[in-house]
């Protein structure tokens, strides 16, 4: 009972939506309505500003955290619970209850549900994140390079048990499919260029 139970909560918890709630407390408006009417930290710092838009995105890493480490708790660190429960912790932020199944991409649940099994292959993914941001100016290319490469830097640094290197595969490949709509953007020249100088 308690491995479903961990996969329940590490969902609901995924399911908050930090990015609507936080926009919807300091300006009223539905962050859907603008830019690229996603949920998450990028949008959010886009369309509201940067205090909103860091807030937002440690909120999201911290539930992905929070969720992995409840069904540690729950399943006594079970290896395939906590990798399901990282994956369950991003289907709920990209597919929330909460919001009729609309939600974010996931990348910020992502970072904190794999800082807490796979930390060092993490780091190195995103500093690969980190320069392929720098030189393309695009956020999503950044998180569609880092997403590619995860995987393989889990294999190679960490050498985890089976099921969180599947677990790191099917994240991966996750992330990629949800910047479908990015991808095709990105080919026709108008995803939006990255710049920290958002609205304050």
């Amino acid at each position: 009972m308690n491995p479903l139970l961990a996969l329940a909560v590490a969902y609901l918890i995924g399911a908050i939506p930090f990015g609507y709630l936080l926009v919807k407390l300091m300006t009223g408006a539905d962050v859907r309505a603008s830019g690229s009417g996603n949920i998450g930290a990028t949008n959010v710092l886009r369309t509201t500003g940067r205090a909103a838009g860091v807030a937002t995105l440690l909120l999201d890493i911290a539930k992905g955290w929070l969720a992995v480490w409840i069904a540690a708790r729950l399943t006594q660190a079970d290896p395939l619970w906590t990798s399901a429960a990282a994956l369950a912790v991003m289907a709920g932020h990209a597919y929330p209850v909460f919001l009729r199944f609309k939600g974010g991409k996931a990348v910020a649940s992502f970072i904190g549900a794999f800082l807490y099994i796979t930390p060092v292959a993490l780091a190195a993914t995103l500093a690969v994140f980190v320069v392929a941001v720098a030189w393309t100016r695009h956020i999503s290319m950044g998180s569609i390079i880092a997403a590619a490469t995860f995987p393989l830097a889990v294999w190679l640094i960490q050498r985890p048990p089976l099921p969180a290197l599947i677990a790191s595969f099917i994240a991966g490949g996750f992330i990629i499919y949800r910047h479908s709509s990015n991808i095709r953007r990105l080919r026709e020249g108008e995803e939006h260029v990255f710049t920290f100088g958002a609205k304050r």
